[in-house]
């Protein structure tokens, strides 16, 4: 069986992180499936899915981290190209990725006690997000 919804979010812009948790349990919970996999897919290029605790101190530090690793304000040829000012964007979100898959039993997802799935905003403004969720399972 497979089964897929969206999830869609407005973000706040460059480095907004919002806890999508609760709206992937739901989907799972009411997918029909007892034990699978939801496989979460960011429909677009400057967002990025990982899991994490998602508590203040780890809210600030991971975009500090992404400053270090991709800062902002360099010259990306992507920006020279474009003109647009997010070439710091579409790279982070390549180091992250566009996808996440999780397990789930007993139409519950296998995370751990303190981690949550969230999705990254990289873009250098608001955004409305689509999230692909595809349920698969038995």
């Amino acid at each position: 069986m497979v089964k897929l919804q969206h999830i869609e979010i407005d973000t706040r812009g460059k480095d907004d992180m919002v806890d999508i948790s609760e709206r992937v349990a739901e989907i799972v919970a009411g997918s029909g499936a007892v034990n699978g996999q939801a496989l979460i897919f960011v429909e677009g290029s400057t967002g990025g899915l990982s899991t994490i605790e998602y508590e203040p101190g780890l809210i600030a530090d991971f975009p500090a981290l992404m400053d270090k690793l991709v800062p902002a304000g360099k010259t990306y040829c992507h920006d020279q190209t474009w003109h647009d000012g997010n070439g710091h964007a579409h790279l982070r979100a390549t180091l992250i990725g566009p996808s996440l898959t999780v397990p789930f039993a007993q139409k519950r997802m296998l995370l751990g006690t303190w981690q949550q799935i969230v999705f990254l905003e990289f873009d250098i403004r608001p955004r409305r997000r689509r999230l692909a969720v595809q349920v698969t399972g038995e």
